[in-house]
């Protein structure tokens, strides 16, 4: 157990000093320029015991000092830091970040605090910042920000019961990179989350994980390089936002029925080529643009239900055919009792279907 006067360097991040005095499980460590920083006493290693004189010298050499084991077990998967270089491992190329509460008394769930873990388990350093809010809030706060070493679990905050309340949402951001090497670019990180915390007081909802030897409620931010969402969605709100979603997604269109002034019969000439309908097919699937087609012909129909004798030319070129079956397929069965044939070959080619309002 750590003591005041020992001198010491932080687990699972660079630097440490001496303990000037400690606070229920909070030791406060100085460094060299009289800066002092809390730290929970098992994120400690103890590198000279009080006992044994005045504090080791912090010059060049501290970074040599063999230090003593972490009393707390440490998951195969993630090392804590040794020296500055850490070494790579095999797996270590791909992405795998964790963020995970562990309670300090499992047993004790409605008083107990929560310590809160990013594990990185990744060859990568990480620009990392872990942010919260409740429900009522539009504002962020920040919990830990950082430079986070590879192979490394990092304790990034504890909560008391009453915190828990202000962690409804939580988001995460990070940029992914190497020191004095090549590496492979990954994707920046931008993460929002919800957090259901009654998870926090049930027993069941603390499970095991690989990186802890305690159940933990474990939130997986990116997992082989993907990132994972696990977003709680109100049901209640589910089919709002799918609409809200489609109308923000859909293209802009252009408008394409137009008045022919040919001598027959002022027929409507509609091009459902997707370049006609669309300004930009980035994007789109080759169903996605059938199914704009689909609703475009749809559309022009529905219009005209009661312009009885109207003549509606819809020129969808010849191509596979895909589209000729479809709208083949809406009059035999959706408009049914429409007269339709191949437009004039003189005038469309063979890529125009001609539909007679009835």
């Amino acid at each position: 157990m750590a003591q005041i006067g020992d001198t010491v360097r932080f687990l699972n991040s660079i630097g440490g000093g001496t303990i000037v005095r400690i606070t229920d499980n909070i030791a406060h460590v100085a460094d060299e320029d009289g800066f002092e920083t809390p730290v929970l006493i098992r994120e400690l290693v103890v590198v000279k015991p009080a006992s044994a004189g005045k504090p080791a010298d912090r010059g060049e050499g501290h970074a040599e000092t063999t230090a003593v084991p972490p009393t707390r077990p440490q998951s195969p998967k993630v090392k804590p830091e040794e020296t500055e270089t850490t070494e790579e491992t095999p797996g270590g190329e791909k992405l795998n970040i964790v963020l995970a509460y562990e309670p300090d008394d499992i047993k004790q769930l409605n008083t107990t605090t929560f310590s809160t873990y990013l594990v990185n388990d990744s060859n990568y350093y990480l620009y990392f910042s872990y942010m919260s809010r409740s429900d009522r809030d539009s504002m962020w706060t920040t919990r830990y920000a950082g430079i986070v070493e590879p192979n490394i679990q990092v304790f990034v905050g504890e909560l008391l019961r009453e915190d828990i309340t202000e962690i409804g949402e939580i988001a995460v951001q990070c940029i992914a990179f190497k020191r004095d090497k090549a590496f492979k670019m990954k994707n920046p990180v931008a993460v929002e989350q919800k957090l259901d915390t009654t998870k926090f007081f049930k027993l069941h909802c603390f499970r095991e994980n690989i990186y802890f030897d305690t159940k933990v409620i474990a939130v997986d931010i990116v997992r082989d390089d993907v990132v994972t969402r696990k977003a709680a969605i109100d049901s209640s709100r589910l089919e709002t936002a799918m609409k809200e979603k489609m109308k923000a997604d859909k293209p802009v269109r252009k408008r394409v029925v137009k008045h022919s002034e040919k001598r027959n019969n002022d027929i409507i000439e509609v091009d459902l080529h997707i370049q006609e309908l669309v300004d930009n097919v980035h994007g789109l699937s080759n169903a996605d643009m059938l199914n704009l087609q689909v609703d475009e012909f749809r559309r022009v129909m529905d219009s005209n239900l009661k312009n009885h004798g109207q003549k509606i030319v819809f020129i969808h070129g010849k191509g596979e055919g895909v589209l000729r079956q479809a709208l083949l397929k809406e009059l035999n069965y959706r408009y049914k009792g429409f007269q339709f044939q191949d437009a004039s070959f003189r005038e469309y080619g063979y890529g125009a279907t001609q539909v007679t309002i009835k």
